[in-house]
């Protein structure tokens, strides 16, 4: 599904991304760890398309498709859906229109009519009660005096009414209680399937307990160096970065 090999990137005169090789097949969950500065947000930034970063070498493709061209919106289009690490206020606009015109452009891009008003309702209707969502807070302007837990929640809905290929989770856990976490994580859980794929960017291992990869990958100063199943987290959880840093520099 997901494919990147060799990406290099940069911000101004700063390469971040030092040569990046990742492989995500449909049905799979990745974390991405390491510690801040490593590039993680980086680089779910460029598979989303954040303009802000040039990639200096290297593909990203997505079922086979290049997506180095297109732009962010065109990337939702085909599929690609990121988790804000700090979601953005729309005032005036509910949550509820602001699905509405999101699945209507998607499907407007892909050839397809907008979906009647009475089948949108029961897609969100169906969606909020998986995700545990009130009935008002669908009504309420889109982040405005959200909670962080609300924030993250309402990421999940958009997700959830989306359907995206592939799902990228940018810390979708930072400021989150417990509870907020455990539901935000039980959304994920429900949505993922053998016909999506998902990436979980952390730094902790707390939400992993709940999201379980089948994989985990170290990112350290632009480039993964070191990849495994989820008791690679655990060992990270007890032993912190440093003993993978000395591993490189041995």
């Amino acid at each position: 599904m997901l494919s990147i090999k060799n990406l290099h990137a940069s911000i101004g005169d700063k390469e971040i991304l030092k040569g990046i090789n990742l492989e995500v097949k449909a049905g799979e969950i990745h974390a991405i760890m390491g510690p801040n500065g490593a590039g993680k947000s980086t680089l779910a930034s460029i598979i989303a398309g954040n303009e802000n970063y040039e990639v200096t070498d290297g593909e990203i493709t997505l079922d086979g498709e290049d997506l180095s061209e297109l732009a962010p919106e065109e990337r939702a289009h085909k599929g690609v859906f990121l988790s804000f690490q700090y979601p953005v206020e729309i005032p005036g606009v509910s949550v509820t229109n602001f699905m509405r015109t999101a699945i209507n452009e998607t499907r407007k891009a892909n050839g397809l009519e907008e979906m009647p008003a009475n089948e949108m309702l029961k897609v969100i209707r169906e969606k909020s009660e998986l995700l545990e969502i009130d009935r008002k807070f669908l009504s309420r302007s889109l982040n405005e005096g959200f909670s962080g837990g609300e924030k993250k929640r309402n990421e999940i809905f958009q997700m959830a009414m989306l359907e995206p290929k592939l799902a990228i989770l940018d810390e979708t856990d930072s400021g989150l209680d417990i509870d907020a976490l455990r539901i935000v994580a039980n959304g994920v859980n429900k949505l993922k399937s053998d016909k999506n794929a998902i990436v979980v960017i952390t730094h902790y291992q707390r939400l992993l307990d709940y999201i379980v990869p089948d994989f985990v990958h170290v990112l350290l100063n632009g480039k993964i160096v070191k990849s495994g199943d989820a008791s690679l987290a655990l060992e990270l959880e007890e032993k912190g970065y440093d003993w993978i840093k000395q591993e490189q520099e041995a």
